[in-house]
């Protein structure tokens, strides 16, 4: 019971996730943009 509880967890918060995203273009642009603010964060923080 546990594990179907975890696994609709899992599936509710991708569907918000991809939801947000809207498209696979959109979360390309959003994984980039992440990816850009954790290298920010690296480089001040050498």
């Amino acid at each position: 019971m546990t594990s179907g509880i975890r696994a609709l967890a899992a599936l509710f918060l991708a569907s918000l996730v991809l939801s947000a995203c809207n498209t696979i273009a959109g979360a390309g642009q959003d994984l980039r943009k992440a990816g850009s603010a954790v290298e920010r964060a690296a480089e001040r923080n050498k």
